[in-house]
């Protein structure tokens, strides 16, 4: 489906929809994609880590949740409800 859509847009709309409608397994692969290729982008890491926490993968999530919390204050509050 988002084979001729790269675009970090379009791939963070689908990583939402795939979270949001419980296809994780999805979500992970697209939202691994958007932040290799923005690496900068808190809310990708943020989302992909609650999508790796949803999947039980907690030591992956742990990580992406850290990092979109030293990356943006402004996720740091919802990144550490979800912290261990």
């Amino acid at each position: 489906m988002l084979a001729e859509h790269r675009e970090p847009a379009v791939l963070e709309l689908a990583g939402r929809a795939y979270f949001a409608s419980a296809q994780l397994g999805r979500a992970e692969t697209v939202l691994r994609e958007l932040v290799a290729a923005r690496p900068d982008d808190a809310y990708g890491r943020l989302l992909l880590g609650r999508t790796l926490q949803r999947q039980g993968q907690a030591d992956d999530a742990t990580g992406e949740l850290r990092l979109a919390a030293a990356m943006d204050a402004g996720y740091r509050d919802a990144a550490s409800r979800w912290l261990p």
